[in-house]
């Protein structure tokens, strides 16, 4: 199972998968909530810095490991990746009566894209490849 995990999450064979499965998911998170009602529904399980912290965190770790690249520049592309997706996602926010767009959201989206980040980066680094 391990060998598995490791090879769907991890290796450089499904590294586009994860790339623009990152990018799906973030469409797909723009157009749900972008439904009447669909984020005070979400508001009754999970605060919005849950939310955010949570999905950006998870965009972040599938653009790092779906980016090529050292460790320092995954690390970097997933957070300017997480902080154009932040932006687009208030940006869109502010065309609908019953959401606004807030600087605030945006940081925390880029809190934890640098923390998830930086954790990948650090594992990344201790990681041991297989010899060619």
């Amino acid at each position: 199972m391990q060998k598995f995990l490791t090879l769907l999450f991890l290796s450089d064979a499904h590294a586009r998968w994860r790339f623009w499965g990152a990018i799906t998911l973030f469409v797909l998170n723009c157009i749900i909530g972008s439904i009447p009602g669909a984020r005070a529904e979400a508001a009754e399980y999970a605060s919005g810095l849950v939310l955010h912290s949570c999905g950006y965190s998870v965009l972040a770790f599938m653009l790092f490991t779906g980016c090529q690249g050292e460790p320092a520049q995954r690390a970097l592309k997933a957070v300017f990746g997480i902080a154009i997706m932040g932006a687009i996602d208030e940006f869109v926010q502010s065309f609908f009566p019953y959401r606004h767009g807030s600087v605030d959201d945006w940081l925390v989206d880029m809190a934890a894209a640098i923390i998830a980040s930086t954790v990948m980066w650090a594992l990344w680094s201790l990681r041991k490849r297989p010899a060619a």
